[in-house]
This record gives C-alpha cells, structure tokens and sequence, in this order.
C-alpha cells in the first residue's frame, strides 16, 4: 500500500506572489494586509519552479493529495484553486484537491507546507516545512527526502 501524502498549494505548488505583481495598484491598495481576498487573485498564480514536475513524480511512488486552505472572505478562491489544479495538473490530480480549515483531520503519513497554521501543526504524519531548514532549497530538497 502506497503512503499518503499530502501537499498545500499557496508558496509550495503556487507562487502566491505571481498573482499579486498582476494586480493593479487600487486593487492592492483596497484589499491591503488581505490580498488573498481578492476576487480570482488564485486564478492569476503560476506554478512554483520544480512543482509541477515534483507533484508528477511524487504522485507515481505516493497516494498523493493536494491539502489546501481556501480564504473564508474569498468565495472565488475555492472554485480557483480547483480550476488552478485542473490547469496545472490535468488528470494525475483528478478529484485530488481537499480544502479543509483543518489539516490535521486528514490522515497521512507527509504534508508538504510552507506553514504551520489551520492544522499543519497538529498534524499526526511527518510536517514537511517547505523552503525553511532542511527544506529551504525548496522542491530540490523535498524530492531528495521523499524519492527512494
């Protein structure tokens, strides 16, 4: 049986600053400390370098998953993450992408997260802390861990 794992999308598969430079100035003034409040922001995110290819290799030795947490203010964000993943990953991610408050009810044995908020510092498996540590070269350094 495969191990599970799981891995969060903002500052890990997406570069969140990707969609920020593509907004105008009114719509970051407006949605100042809040960005990731904007209407579609989620759509305009490109993949971080090494992600796609990463989640492709990854998902061949692991029951992978996409865990992500989607802005309660930011009704869009939902619908574009999953249009995001649809893009990006095509059908390796089919029916892959779980959007939880709580990461630490889903069980598995690895979660790759840049952070340790909603959950990912309950979580029961091995937190892997994306770009700090051990992981701050980033993808490079995660497959080095995870791949045999």
């Amino acid at each position: 049986m495969k191990k599970v794992l799981y891995i969060d999308m903002d500052n890990v598969l997406v570069d969140f600053q990707s969609g920020i430079d593509q907004l105008d100035e009114e719509t970051r003034e407006r949605y100042a400390d809040r960005l990731d409040e904007v209407p579609g922001i989620f759509a305009l995110m490109a993949p971080n370098p090494g992600a796609i290819e990463a989640y492709h290799q990854l998902s061949t030795i692991y029951d992978t998953y996409i865990l992500s947490t989607a802005p309660w203010e930011n009704p869009s964000a939902w619908s574009d993450k999953l249009q995001w993943v649809k893009r990006h990953l095509g059908e390796v991610a089919h029916k892959r992408l779980i959007l939880s408050h709580n990461k630490h009810l889903n069980h598995g044995d690895f979660l790759v997260d840049d952070r340790t908020k909603n959950g990912v510092d309950k979580f029961e498996g091995t937190h892997i802390h994306f770009g700090c540590g051990e992981f701050e070269n980033g993808w490079p350094a995660v497959l080095e861990y995870l791949l045999p």
